[in-house]
């Protein structure tokens, strides 16, 4: 495997009541990180979606993006990841191409099916359907990246002539597809450029490429380690950090258990600060330990991207703290 890795961070923009600010005040404060990381050599600004969050979870993460593209020159920006069956594919795709433009071409688009019936309940949306409605979209989406003037009757979408215009810079944007279950693998075998999620996951997906013959190292892995922090002393960060990954690892977990829909056996779970603190969730690792981790990452798996996440609440100041050990220490490694 490539010795070369990027990493970069999730913003999901909350506003926990516990740690609540105005909001214009925030999402400028996020901005204003986003750009920091750029000029500390990060390489990714990632932005996730869900819907009727308490705490203001992104709902509308391409225009949280646009807003990104303008404030960076260099770093790729997308969705991680965008729940595909809640946006009509045809103008999934024209809002995307235009991103793109706006982003001089470093769109990145990351997509799953979602897991919570109250938000395909919020848009209309057979909650069973939606995996059959991923499959009709992902067609849709990439021919129409792909340049085609399109009439399309399917079970789900039927409409003509639906055409890209203007076109993304370069035609096709990159897509990775994200998901638990053995479909989500298919699907990004057929559609994606890669796969996004869990390192769980990645084994199935390579063992799939050999199946069909293709080379794994050619494809690509980014893994969202949420959980994942680097520091000097990892029982003082511990103390420092772990409030705000707490509302995290809770919120997650009261999702997760919500409609059992991912059918994970070890996932994120409600607990009590404590109980989080001691049960290893958040991984709090030295330099040193950060590096052996991520090159133990790239012999099992053709892994390209890392993605952490700044969690909510979380001052600036102590991002940028942890954010620059990261990148001093840990990038320079990869290059």
């Amino acid at each position: 495997m490539s010795a070369k890795l990027t990493f970069g961070y999730l913003y999901d923009f909350r506003n926990p009541p516990q740690f609540h600010r105005p909001w214009d005040a925030l999402y400028s404060e996020i901005l204003d990180i986003i750009a920091w990381t750029e000029g500390a050599g990060f390489e990714g600004a990632w932005v996730p979606e869900h819907h009727l969050a308490d705490d203001g979870y992104m709902p509308s993460p391409l225009v949280a993006l646009a807003a990104i593209a303008a404030r960076t020159k260099r770093i790729k920006l997308g969705t991680a990841i965008a729940l595909a069956p809640l946006y009509n594919p045809t103008r999934f795709a024209e809002d995307c191409a235009v991103l793109d433009i706006i982003a001089g071409g470093r769109l990145e688009i990351g997509l799953a099916i979602g897991y919570r019936r109250r938000e395909t309940a919020a848009f209309g949306v057979e909650f069973t359907k939606r995996g059959r409605m991923f499959d009709e979209w992902l067609e849709i989406v990439t021919r129409l990246w792909a340049g085609e003037t399109l009439d399309f009757n399917g079970q789900h979408y039927a409409f003509k002539g639906a055409k890209v215009m203007p076109p993304a810079p370069r035609g096709r944007i990159p897509l990775y597809i994200g998901g638990f279950a053995d479909k989500s693998v298919e699907r990004v075998v057929r559609y994606g450029d890669g796969y996004v999620g869990s390192d769980h996951v990645c084994k199935a997906y390579v063992d799939r490429l050999r199946e069909l013959g293709r080379d794994p190292a050619s494809a690509k892995v980014r893994i969202t380690g949420l959980m994942t922090v680097v520091a000097h002393d990892p029982p003082a960060a511990m103390e420092e950090l772990a409030p705000y990954f707490h509302h995290v690892n809770n919120s997650y977990g009261e999702w997760f258990c919500e409609d059992q829909a991912l059918g994970l056996k070890d996932g994120f779970r409600p607990m009590s600060l404590d109980q989080f603190k001691a049960s290893g969730t958040l991984q709090i690792v030295t330099p040193d330990a950060a590096v052996a981790m991520f090159k133990e990452l790239q012999t099992r798996m053709p892994l390209d991207h890392y993605m952490m996440m700044l969690p909510p609440g979380l001052p600036a100041k102590r991002f940028m703290h942890y954010a620059e050990i990261f990148a001093k220490e840990v990038m320079p490694k990869f290059r």
